[in-house]
């Protein structure tokens, strides 16, 4: 880590934040936690919602396995027995963090829940580096506790006095202890979460749960405003965490609490509807910046309708796509994140994703998980995306697990939609701290039939060498290659793929990340330019017809012309 490297990474961070995140490193040394946990709860207030309990947290775990000890969470299984150890210190953080979340609860009987629940309070007290005590475990642990205790089993629950005894002590505990640690040195949706989770606690219970509210109003009203896009998305851009947030705020309106339903109801609508468009034909999300399968609740449980046909722009987020006839692009003109928060962004400036007779065929890197693992750098580099990598460096300077220092932007975004499909050309800034202060520009030309056309040009004061890469899904066979065209093969049919421009296509090995813990080997298709070209690209075109491509005319396809 340099001083330019960390400058450039702090210099975006307003002066609250930076004085969240000393206080956040100085707090441990002055509080005492057993302390705290020593206080006395005041009496059961009750709970006062009556809530609806299809939004309960449900998992796909399997019961007789956890009964078993087995806990299986980001494609990894520990036998950690029954109850399980809390603190296992065998297992990366991340994974025990899942551990403390309680999302199983839903898979589980009463009593087996109610057996967890219980042994937690006794066994993971609020202690200095116990990690289900920390701000986000504790926030998603709430929203299972609650809501499985007083939503799906409330009737069990109210009954049950000897866990009423215990249970509300601790929720009282892990409420106070959370409102004194809110993620405001992360923000985003780690700040959320903790928000919605008083909220969600406040309309849960009398007596304290009134002020619990009220702070959780007022963080709400700052946060969704700036959190939620006009179009929709959520600004981190992710498809997985804003899949979180639409479940949240689903969260937030079953409590049937006024206050809340008047504050999310608009929002759900504009957050589902992004949601929707940000899903392939398969019902799964995009694979954009941070994101995969399996994290947040899956997309058909939080979506009213299917997703609509046509062209889409979701303009403020900078993600424009297309479906019709079981295809599907999704294109990136996208900051990489609020400058404050790019933990989650990855250096995909200008690339894509496809989806062609319902099956993706070039696909996004994904991501596979933090603590260290070697695969983080790889899926947040530019090397990992359907882009053009210059120099063999990433668009944005990526260091550590989360950090950003210098990092680039699009720019010139223009979008049209010709009856046929549609148009869509922007440039970025993301290399212009290299030598030749280098410029990647892009033109994308969709046509609804399944052919896209894509136009790329590199501008530098000196020559730089530039690399463009398709990542194909796993299921893609590479039937044909030669100099600057290739043929594949893939569950649901064919699709040719033509470059032009004077250099060399060739195929090398890639890596795709659609889980947490889980890596599948890949191909990609590389095709570099020649010393000083700067124009180039290539069309894609399904079926299995020979395609010929120029830069100039645009693509000729089974007969038929696709111009620019």
């Amino acid at each position: 880590m340099s001083i330019s490297r960390l400058f450039h990474t702090l210099r975006w961070l307003p002066a609250r934040q930076l004085a969240a995140l000393v206080l956040q490193r100085v707090q441990p040394v002055f509080e005492r936690p057993e302390r705290f946990a020593a206080r006395r709860a005041p009496a059961d207030p009750g709970v006062r919602w009556s809530l609806d309990p299809r939004m309960a947290p449900t998992g796909p775990h399997d019961p007789e396995r956890l009964r078993a000890g087995q806990f299986t969470f980001l494609n990894r299984t520990e036998d950690l027995g029954w109850p399980p150890r809390w603190d296992d210190v065998t297992v990366p953080r991340l994974w025990l963090y899942n551990l403390h979340y309680f999302e199983f609860l839903g898979s589980l009987p009463y009593q087996s829940g109610r057996e967890l629940v219980l042994d937690w309070i006794a066994s993971h007290p609020l202690a200095r580096g116990h990690a289900g005590w920390e701000p986000y475990p504790t926030s998603l642990r709430l929203f299972s506790w609650c809501g499985w205790l007083f939503g799906v089993h409330r009737t069990q629950a109210d009954e049950d006095r000897e866990l009423r005894a215990l249970v509300w002590p601790s929720i009282w505990l892990q409420v106070e202890w959370l409102a004194r640690h809110l993620e405001t040195h992360l923000r985003g949706n780690h700040l959320l979460e903790n928000a919605a989770a008083l909220a969600f606690c406040g309309a849960c219970f009398g007596g304290p749960g009134d002020a619990w509210m009220r702070r959780g109003l007022a963080w709400l009203d700052r946060e969704l405003p700036e959190q939620i896009l006009a179009d929709g998305v959520h600004f981190e851009r992710s498809p997985m965490y804003h899949a979180r947030v639409v479940h949240v705020l689903g969260m937030l309106e079953t409590t049937r609490a006024p206050e809340l339903v008047e504050r999310v109801a608009e929002l759900l609508g504009r957050t589902r509807t992004a949601l929707a468009r940000l899903c392939h034909p398969d019902g799964e999300i995009a694979l954009l910046n941070d994101a995969a399968f399996g994290i947040a609740p899956e997309p058909g449980d939080l979506l009213d309708e299917s997703p609509p046909e046509g062209v889409f722009a979701l303009r403020d987020a900078g993600y424009y796509g297309a479906r019709a006839a079981g295809h599907y692009i999704v294109c990136d003109a996208a900051p990489i994140g609020p400058d404050y928060l790019l933990g989650h962004a990855h250096g995909d400036l200008l690339s894509f994703e496809l989806s062609l007779a319902g099956r993706r065929v070039v696909v996004d890197a994904g991501v596979h998980g933090y603590d260290g693992d070697p695969l983080r750098a790889w899926c947040r580099s530019t090397r990992a995306h359907n882009t053009v990598e210059i120099g063999g460096e990433d668009q944005c300077e990526f260091w550590g697990v989360f950090r950003v220092a210098r990092r680039g932007r699009p720019r010139d975004v223009v979008w049209t939609t010709p009856s046929d499909g549609f148009r869509l050309s922007a440039w970025h800034d993301g290399y212009e701290r290299l030598p030749g202060r280098p410029r990647h520009a892009r033109e994308f030309r969709w046509y609804r039939d399944g052919v896209l056309l894509v136009r790329d040009r590199v501008s530098a004061s000196r020559p730089v060498a530039a690399v463009s890469r398709l990542h194909l899904h796993p299921e893609c066979v590479i039937e044909e290659v030669s100099v600057r065209r290739a043929r594949i093969r893939h569950p649901g049919g064919v699709f040719r793929v033509a470059f032009d421009g004077d250099g060399e296509l060739a195929v090398e090995a890639s890596t795709y990340c659609p889980e947490f813990g889980r890596r599948v080997d890949n191909r990609a298709l590389v095709f570099t330019p020649r010393d000083r070209v700067t124009d180039f690209g290539f069309c894609i075109a399904h079926g299995g017809g020979d395609v010929s491509y120029t830069l100039a005319s645009g693509a000729q396809v089974q007969a038929r012309r696709y111009p620019w």
